[in-house]
């Protein structure tokens, strides 16, 4: 059998063996695309008017919020833009359970208290990260049908190679002739379609196994020159005793410390210490529509000094090129990177992904049924 017969074999049994997976994958990533504004646009409990006056202070909406939920505990509490609500994360991985209770910022009213493990987003999401198979099954399932497909893209482009000058003008442009049966339209369709979502299709790949396998983000990572931990540690405080001198709860003195260091922030996020030893977590983003942008930063509870890691959720002004691209990957694979254009482009790139499978299987399907129909 010539390279070429077993690459065609190679690429038909995994298109075939992952085909259905792919095309879930695909279609949830589009529905989920849009799904920032979407909530902006139906959610009215997200803004508030904007006043001339200053935000409360994290102890006491933290307060408020808590009075929601009171065997829950919060994770985290948000500030966004002047006429944006506060956001209280209540927050657990088992048990699981992720609350947000939204408030006005200026007046601490609760606007509203929304569970984020239910709803048509959560169902979406669940479906592309984990298939809505357990959490431990799917997600092994995805890796390694996002594997296969990083492997089909390869085959695929080796089949796709024109042998010649001749060859190579039916595979750049459709040329359809009148009478042209369905099965030679539809074969153009997988192989052009293919050609053209070939680099998008392979960033979508490689970003998604970034989450996938461990192995493969530290091998991603180490490629392209990282030298830091790429797992999250939260450092501990230093100090066991209160050094402070000021009446100022600790919380709020980190939350008035980043606003004045992020002047131009949209969002500032701080996060009580859950144990006498842990630190208050603070992160500062200019740009809310995305996250490769967010500042990281730990501070000791007692003498509220700052304390740097040595992993990838520090500083952005410590960053090298592999830190900022791995901090890059969730706004790379969505295209948000590039703002809601690049949001419009990734969900045609994916409805065209979607399609490889249906069309790659109809190919198929009629070589079968036509060897039948010989026999």
């Amino acid at each position: 059998m010539s390279f070429k017969k077993t690459i065609g074999v190679l690429h038909l049994w995994l298109g075939l063996s992952s085909g259905i997976i792919v095309f879930i994958i695909a279609i949830t990533g589009c529905l989920y695309a849009f799904q920032a504004e979407i909530q902006n646009w139906t959610e009215d409990y997200r803004f508030v008017p904007e006043q001339q006056a200053p935000f409360l202070p994290p102890s006491q909406l933290l307060k408020i919020a808590q009075e929601q939920l009171p065997r829950k505990s919060i994770h985290a509490l948000q500030y966004n833009k002047k006429t944006d609500a506060a956001e209280a994360i209540f927050f657990h991985y088992k048990p699981t359970y992720h609350y947000t209770t939204y408030l006005n910022p200026y007046s601490g009213k609760v606007l509203k208290t929304v569970d984020n493990e239910t709803g048509f987003f959560h169902f979406i999401l669940d479906g592309h990260f984990y298939l809505w198979l357990p959490d431990e099954i799917g997600q092994i399932v995805v890796a390694l049908a996002t594997l296969i497909f990083l492997i089909l893209i390869i085959s695929g482009f080796i089949l796709w190679y024109p042998k010649n000058k001749n060859a190579a003008k039916q595979r750049f442009i459709f040329k359809w002739k009148k009478g042209m049966k369905w099965k030679r339209k539809n074969y153009d369709l997988h192989n052009i379609t293919g050609f053209y979502v070939l680099l998008i299709a392979f960033i979508f790949a490689v970003t998604g196994l970034v989450w996938g396998f461990q192995w493969f983000a530290f091998s991603y990572y180490k490629v392209l020159g990282g030298e830091k931990s790429l797992v999250y540690v939260e450092p501990n405080s230093k100090s066991t005793i209160d050094l402070q001198t000021t009446q100022i709860e600790p919380l709020d003195a980190i939350w008035l410390q980043m606003v004045k260091e992020y002047p131009e922030a949209e969002s500032i996020e701080v996060h009580p210490p859950e144990t006498d030893s842990c630190t208050i977590a603070a992160n500062a983003n200019v740009d809310k529509e995305t996250y490769s942008k967010i500042d990281y930063r730990y501070f000791d509870q007692y003498s509220l000094e700052e304390i740097k890691v040595n992993h990838l959720w520090g500083r952005n002004k410590d960053a090298k090129i592999a830190d900022k691209l791995m901090k890059m990957n969730y706004d790379i694979h969505t295209g948000g990177i590039f703002g809601l254009a690049g949001k419009i482009f990734a969900f045609l790139i994916s409805l065209l992904i979607a399609s490889l499978p249906v069309s790659g299987f109809m190919i198929w399907w009629g070589r079968k049924k036509k060897k039948k129909l010989r026999i």
